[in-house]
């Protein structure tokens, strides 16, 4: 695995705003002005920043011309690669304001990290280190280190060696990652802290995390935003792992009818859990609906008709008569304490407002007394309305795989959130940017069924002419939820955006079009030129079950990946489940991002065999076309369904198709008057 270098700004200040993968980005976009004209002025800005998405909907090419004109005394300015960072920021602010801020703060799990505003909040940082003392206290090796003290910047320090996060994904999701794959050393050279650090987004994006623009150099380097941003969501998926039918079949009482319970299903968890929260106070006699877990929940009189229906014996009748929300707060606290709750926030956080930690607590009064009953003839429905394995695996992976995409809409249910057509399209035009027509989308909410019928017959049209398998197939089909066509257009996305990826690694396709057989026969020749004798017919070959195959591969593309000592004979099914989840967390340690799960290697799922072959086969393409073309050495990556690059692709940057010079960057430009040009933008907000 080749070594990986960040792009240096040195003025810390300035270079903490920036994750790394945008700073290659921006780089890019900078360079390739100097290439072209040899140097870059103020007076090339305008078209510059007109094609940056943050700024697209904010900004004209005109509008930035007309700024930089009454801010600058002179456009033919030369600026540095840092006065050009400058002036990004604050347009980017200016952007914001103008935009007001996001408008779905509440899904936590689509909150893209974001570089503008780098606030931590102590009381959730204080709450996440709790939560890790606590959950991984007694691990043979993080136990060293713990507990941390959430008063001081350990958390930061301890999560630069990638050990503490990875772990931490497995308490969120136990068996993500084989823990033989893991570095734990006490001292890690930077190699083997890089792939931890792959290991682990690539892990957490297997999970459900949202990680675009988090590199494995952000993570290494211990930004508290980005960490403490994806530690949230981890813990999160943790908390909120039970709200679903399947885990919690007494969820189903919140449903009074067929219909309900088709809702329910396609709801997000925490939509399931304000669900929960308002039939709850709906019976307790609480005349409000609670909408948010953040302005409705600030008085404590929400929690306190919660704790009462649901821990009677322990509520004390003083909360109610309480004049002061947070001597309120204080007392509901206690209530949840005697529950046997754990306090994931305090009065304080609660009476201004805190979402995340009200969400958290919540998440644990639910855990610990849901208030549900087992209705037999609504549970039996809804048991009959869950998947097979099969579908329920293969719809999993295929979540997954469009959120890792940093589409705008986060899939919670991939059956119930395709039906409008919405989603498909963003999945498209990822994918083959350009090929929506979103005069002709509507976007949701959609009342009117016909517009979710138009939406789905453009998916149907647009795959067509991507030559996918649609023979019969309308969109009303799509609407009316056809589970099976559904996985079937889903797998031909998948499928393409990977055959896509290897197309575009010139230095083998040489522009032509890739097929199944050609990832076939590139790890049969890479397997034989290694010197082992393993060969495969075909991706639905038997052998593959024990996962030698695979093993050899992987060593056969980075020799020091796969530690032989640890893998198995695959002669039984506890030897084959061992090997296939090593197979999976050494191919993410690799920089590979793929969603499929040990059992579809015990099984041989021919579709999730392939998505495997193929990120292991672009992985090792894109390595050789580093090596041979050092200039390609900080080139962005493109959209992938499983991005072999070891950093995570920013949104901004699917577009970049050019080269990253190696040149020096000219810093003769004058500071003062870039300074002046920023300064008088920054201005103009006021």
């Amino acid at each position: 695995m080749s070594g990986y270098a960040g792009v240096v700004v040195s003025d810390p200040l300035l270079h903490g705003q920036f994750t790394q993968v945008e700073l290659r980005s921006l780089k890019s976009k900078y360079t390739s002005v100097k290439n072209h004209s040899g140097k870059v002025t103020i007076g090339d800005l305008p078209s510059v920043m007109a094609k940056l998405k943050a700024f697209s909907q904010s900004f004209k090419e005109d509008d930035i011309k007309g700024i930089l004109t009454e801010s600058a005394s002179d456009m033919d300015q030369e600026i540095d690669f840092e006065d050009f960072l400058k002036v990004h920021l604050s347009f980017q602010a200016r952007a914001s304001a103008q935009l007001g801020g996001s408008k779905d703060s509440s899904a936590f799990l689509k909150a893209s990290t974001t570089t503008l505003l780098h606030t931590i909040s102590q009381s959730e940082k204080g709450c996440y280190v709790h939560h890790i003392n606590t959950y991984l206290g007694d691990d043979p090796f993080l136990m060293q280190f713990l507990p941390i003290d959430p008063n001081s910047d350990d958390l930061f320090n301890l999560a630069k060696d990638g050990v503490l996060l990875c772990k931490l994904i497995n308490v969120a999701v136990p068996g993500t990652i084989d823990e033989r794959a893991i570095n734990t050393k006490r001292v890690l050279n930077p190699w083997e802290r890089n792939e931890n650090h792959t290991l682990c987004l690539n892990s957490a994006k297997a999970i459900g995390c949202t990680v675009v623009n988090i590199g494995p150099h952000d993570l290494v380097e211990g930004r508290p935003h980005l960490v403490l941003g994806l530690i949230s969501q981890i813990i999160k998926i943790q908390l909120l792992a039970d709200l679903n039918l399947r885990k919690t079949p007494q969820l189903v009482e919140l449903a009074d009818d067929a219909d309900d319970i088709e809702e329910l299903m396609g709801l997000s968890p925490e939509k399931v859990l304000l669900k929960w929260m308002n039939f709850h106070l709906q019976r307790a006699g609480y005349e409000k609906t609670i909408t948010n877990f953040s302005s409705d929940l600030k008085d404590a009189k929400a929690y306190t008709y919660l704790l009462n229906v649901l821990a009677p014996e322990h509520c004390d009748p003083a909360t109610l008569d309480t004049k002061d929300p947070t001597e309120r707060a204080n007392l509901v606290l206690d209530h949840a304490e005697r529950m046997g709750c754990k306090r994931y926030l305090d009065s304080k956080d609660v009476v201004e407002g805190s979402s995340n930690l009200n969400l958290a607590f919540i998440a644990q009064v639910f855990k610990m007394r849901n208030g549900l009953s087992l209705d037999g003839k609504k549970v039996s429905f809804a048991e009959m309305m869950t998947d097979d394995i099969q579908t329920s695996r293969e719809g999993r992976c295929f979540r997954f795989w469009m959120n890792s995409l940093g589409i705008a809409t986060y899939v919670n249910n991939v059956f119930e959130d395709v039906r409008n057509g919405w989603v498909l399209l963003e999945v498209l035009d990822k994918i083959s940017p350009g090929s929506v027509n979103w005069k002709q989308a509507t976007k949701p909410p959609i009342k009117m069924p016909f517009r979710k019928v138009e939406n789905c017959n453009q998916v149907v049209k647009v795959g067509k002419q991507l030559k996918f398998s649609l023979v019969n197939v309308a969109g009303n089909d799509i609407v009316q939820g056809n589970k099976k066509l559904i996985l079937a257009l889903l797998w031909q996305l998948m499928r393409c955006n990977m055959l896509q990826l290897l197309k575009n690694l010139r230095s083998f396709s040489h522009g032509k079009e890739i097929s199944d057989a050609d990832i076939l026969s590139w790890a049969n020749y890479k397997v034989k030129s290694s010197g082992r004798k393993s060969r495969i017919q075909s991706f639905k070959d038997k052998s593959l079950c024990n996962g030698l195959f695979f093993l050899e591969l992987l060593s056969a593309v980075e020799p020091r990946v796969v530690n032989w000592n640890l893998v198995t004979k695959g002669e039984n099914d506890d030897e084959k489940r061992l090997n296939a989840i090593y197979i999976i967390s050494v191919a993410r340690k690799l920089g590979c991002s793929v969603f499929l799960l040990p059992e579809d290697i015990m099984e041989v799922n021919h579709k999730m065999i392939l998505t495997l072959m193929a990120s292991i086969m672009y992985w090792c393409l894109q390595q050789e076309d580093l090596e041979s073309s050092p200039s390609h050495s900080e080139s962005a990556t493109v959209t992938d369904i499983s991005s072999a690059a070891p950093s995570v692709q920013s949104e901004d940057e699917s577009s970049i198709c050019g080269e990253i010079s190696s040149l020096n960057i000219d810093d003769a430009a004058s500071d003062s008057t870039v300074s002046s040009v920023i300064d008088n933008i920054e201005d103009d907000d006021q």
